[in-house]
């Protein structure tokens, strides 16, 4: 529930500036849009001293030129974790839970919940991915890959949990995990014995008056729901996560969020502020200087403060959520296309517009390329694991005569050879090229996207 392979944007070094006027905002829309072709619509919802403000662009679907409006109704994808964590700090303040109680207290005791040398899995654990459990449960075969999450079942997570041996030890690294996510909302809603969805109404969504955050929509949100599209610009299905639901299944519209941002900042006064505060008290090192992690929120920390944020991306819509409490300023932004762009460098140049937009030579016009046939003996020397960032690898696998190349937590895509060591994928604009030595295999690879090159050593 993230973007392919580019999981953050860094944040500028340097004090943090004005927020851009409404036609600024306009104007980087406009372009990502029109120009650049990275999203049917996005909407931006901007929060500070002064009020609230909605600047939007682009349409409901590519077949259905309605405008967009604070009222759109978007996938979130993974910032539904930021929810999920929140009810865990609000059960910690109702004494229901406490951060470090073991997950096996709350789940059937015939799940095995893994350990490693005499630890056992905590609340906290999963809230700031140091689990040791991986992006994705490994009995996940989803029958239909539009939809991924759509069938896998309780039983097969709790199969997962009893079978699973942990490579590292727990609390030792931080590798994020949908999986960790969607097991903490689980776990999360048996102890307060009801369903994920009227959890979050009754303890989040409810008492903030967010009355259109939900999963399940009503009629009327339907007319209002943003279609998905992928990177292509063609209109996707909508995912459904009945068992991880805590990890990214949640909708919602800007309006709503900039209401959940007035309540962290402190402008609109909450029984949950306690809870929200004490987020942030527990901050674990993710492995990329100057980003930490809290109860799910990321933490950039800057010479003038911090920045706090998440982003999400589901089959066909990418948002960013963050705020600076020091300058008083938090942001949305949701887009109904699951573009590898995504908008998170949006967010934080509006939080901090010192920080650089994407250039346009990372919305360049797709190069024409032409597919060869390479032999199996030279694919099977770039068959391995590839470590892109602390928490993003690359697995590249052969079937036949083709490779396949699949980021952490994300599906696999086909990879198509356009020379013995360059191939290139369909589905979104990325390259990678394979560098060997005469015999063996691929020492490392460099992925070409967005107009960067990314090495990544070989690690299996």
């Amino acid at each position: 529930m993230s973007r392919l392979l580019f999981g953050i944007i860094a944040v500028a070094g340097c004090a943090i500036a004005q927020t851009p006027s409404d036609g600024e905002i306009r104007q980087i829309l406009v372009q990502r849009v029109d120009e650049f072709h990275q999203s049917v619509g996005i909407v931006v919802g901007v929060i500070d001293a002064h009020g609230r403000r909605v600047v939007s662009h682009g349409a409901l679907e590519k077949r259905d030129v309605r405008p967009l409006n604070g009222d759109t109704v978007f996938e979130i994808g993974s910032i539904s974790k930021v929810f999920t964590s929140l009810l865990l700090s609000d059960m910690v303040q109702r004494g229901l839970v406490k951060l470090d109680d073991p997950i096996s207290k709350y789940l059937p005791p015939t799940v095995e919940v893994p350990r490693r040398n005499g630890k056992q899995i905590t609340l906290i654990d999963l809230a700031t991915h140091t689990s040791g459990l991986p992006r994705l449960p490994t009995n996940m075969h989803p029958a239909d890959p539009t939809n991924p999450y759509a069938d896998y079942t309780v039983s097969q997570l709790y199969d997962f949990l009893s079978s699973y041996e942990l490579t590292r030890d727990i609390g030792s690294k931080y590798e994020y995990s949908n999986l960790g996510g969607g097991l903490l909302g689980h776990v999360l809603a048996l102890r307060a014995g009801m369903g994920y969805e009227a959890l979050v109404k009754a303890r989040i969504a409810g008492p903030l008056d967010m009355n259109h955050t939900v999963i399940t929509l009503t009629p009327e949100m339907k007319v209002r729901l943003a279609a998905g599209h992928d990177s292509n610009l063609n209109t996707v299905p909508n995912w459904d996560l009945p068992t991880l639901a805590g990890a990214g299944a949640l909708r919602s519209t800007a309006n709503d969020m900039l209401t959940f941002l007035a309540a962290n900042l402190g402008y609109k006064k909450t029984p949950l502020a306690p809870a929200m505060a004490a987020m942030l008290d527990v901050r674990r090192p993710t492995g990329t200087p100057g980003l930490e992690v809290a109860l799910a929120w990321h933490i950039f920390t800057v010479p003038d403060g911090i920045v706090v944020w998440h982003n999400g991306g589901t089959g066909g819509y990418r948002s960013f959520i963050g705020y600076d409490s020091k300058a008083g300023v938090g942001v949305v932004v949701l887009a109904n296309t699951s573009t590898a762009a995504g908008v998170d460098d949006i967010g934080i140049h509006l939080l901090n517009p010192k920080a650089p937009l994407l250039d346009a030579k990372a919305f360049g016009p797709r190069k024409e390329r032409k597919e060869i046939a390479v032999d199996s003996k030279i694919l099977d020397r770039y068959v391995g694991r590839y470590q892109l960032t602390p928490d993003l690898a690359l697995t590249v696998t052969r079937e036949g005569d083709q490779l396949y190349a699949q980021a952490t937590g994300q599906g696999k895509f086909e990879l198509f050879a356009e020379s013995e060591t360059e191939f290139f994928l369909k589905v979104t604009d990325a390259q990678v090229t394979f560098e060997t030595e005469a015999t063996g295999p691929a020492k490392r690879l460099v992925l070409h996207q967005l107009g960067r090159d990314v090495p990544a050593q070989r690690v299996e």
